[in-house]
């Protein structure tokens, strides 16, 4: 064997040496067909997943045939509306021992109020009595509701009985000394060829004569509000109930969910606030102008509420909703997008979409023309939630809400 030739030997028989960096062979054929068939599985999962949301979005129809709404871009929350922590201040009463004191009134120091299971509620100092009940038990569902009764806006007459706008029963006077219920006008009847479907809040005149009231909508009840509010429904009405003819007549209808009312001091007309369109207007009710209406105030930062007078000649207007800015408004974004709020609609009930409305309350005072003389926050609603009236009493500020199971009470001396 030549020198040539041995080196060729070596190098067929050179001995391996065997470490941890060697790599396992790769089968590249075995490798791609893995892959397809995790692929085709993911896509599968993926489209079963996806089939019954297609059903629902192709198939089933949208509960709301929203309107496209043109509302101008939210005010700058500077100035009177500069965000702030007042409403933080406030003290809670009766802490899950009422549910839904929606309405707040007051004869001396004792307050009233009416609750999500239909009693009408009176609060003496750390106590609690139960006045009256306006439906039948049971109570605390959806369902249970329409029966159960609903009371909203309350309000003390000149005789010091109660009035009481009860969402679907209609409208009450109630002895608050001995709990007697008197039926003024009854929820569902027609009046103007519709039916009295969502009676929201209530105004009495000094003389007790007339006594003004909102019908939200005749085509939604309270308990779908949400539905109301998205599809911009343009059937709610203000009414005039006559105390001694009892007459019901209709002032002003086509409104987007008419929500509080206030009798101004010359009671000729009345403040209403509408809530989707996030404005007060004013209804002429007597005189020259009786049947006419203007705009109080327009674009609002949130969704106005009830509307009740403040010790300086203002008013206090409650919103549980805002539309911020800077900031995303979901109610200005889905005004435009009637599409979107359809698929929504389809897709969530309203107990789930009540979660994505962010818990921001904001009272604000109002003065003539409508001008913001200040506001009281509280973002996220961490003490105040859901706030539905600002009824001032003696010094103090007590926040109704139309959700939580509390009454919050404010000292404006101390702000």
């Amino acid at each position: 064997m030549n020198e040539t030739e041995g080196l060729r030997f070596r190098r067929l028989h050179r001995p391996q040496v065997i470490t941890d960096d060697l790599q396992e062979p790769q089968y590249k054929g075995t490798s791609t067909y893995s892959g397809k068939v995790f692929r085709v599985t993911l896509l599968s999962l993926g489209c079963f997943l996806l089939l019954p949301v297609l059903v629902v979005v192709l198939i089933l129809e949208s509960p709301i045939q929203p309107d496209t709404l043109s509302l101008n871009e939210p005010p700058v929350m500077a100035g009177c509306y500069e965000p702030n922590l007042k409403l933080r201040e406030a003290e809670r009463l009766f802490e899950d021992q009422i549910a839904g004191p929606e309405s707040i009134a007051n004869i001396g120091d004792v307050l009233y109020t009416g609750t999500a299971d239909g009693k009408i509620m009176k609060l003496v100092g750390r106590r609690i009595h139960v006045v009256a009940r306006l439906g039948k038990p049971p109570c605390g569902s959806r369902e249970e509701e329409p029966t159960c009764g609903r009371p909203l806006g309350i309000r003390v007459g000149p005789n010091g009985t109660l009035f009481v706008a009860d969402a679907y029963l209609g409208l009450f006077e109630v002895n608050p000394t001995t709990g007697e219920v008197t039926s003024l006008v009854s929820g569902g009847q027609l009046v103007g060829g519709r039916k009295l479907s969502f009676i929201n809040d209530l105004a009495v005149t000094q003389d007790g004569r007339k006594v003004y009231f909102t019908d939200s909508s005749s085509r939604w009840q309270r308990r779908d509000y949400l539905h109301l509010i998205m599809e911009a429904t343009a059937d709610g009405r203000v009414l005039e109930y006559d105390t001694e003819t009892r007459e019901v007549t209709v002032l002003m209808e086509n409104l987007r969910f008419p929500n509080g009312i206030q009798l101004l001091p010359d009671e000729e007309s009345v403040l209403v606030a509408e809530t989707t369109m996030a404005r007060i207007r004013r209804v002429h009710v007597s005189g020259l102008n009786k049947g006419g209406m203007d705009t109080f105030v327009d674009n609002l930062p949130g969704l106005p509420d009830n509307i009740r007078p403040s010790s300086t000649g203002g008013y206090w207007v409650a919103m549980s909703a805002v539309r911020p800015n800077p900031g995303f408004s979901l109610l200005d974004f889905l005004s435009q997008r009637p599409w979107v709020k359809k698929l929504i609609f389809k897709l969530f009930s309203q107990e789930v979409l009540m979660k994505f409305v962010p818990r921001y309350s904001l009272v604000v005072e109002l003065h003539d023309g409508g001008v913001c003389t200040r506001s009281l926050h509280d973002p996220h609603g961490l003490v105040a939630a859901y706030v539905s009236e600002a009824h001032e009493h003696d010094g103090y500020l007590y926040l109704g809400s139309f959700r939580s199971p509390y009454i919050c009470k404010l000292d404006l001396r101390q702000l």
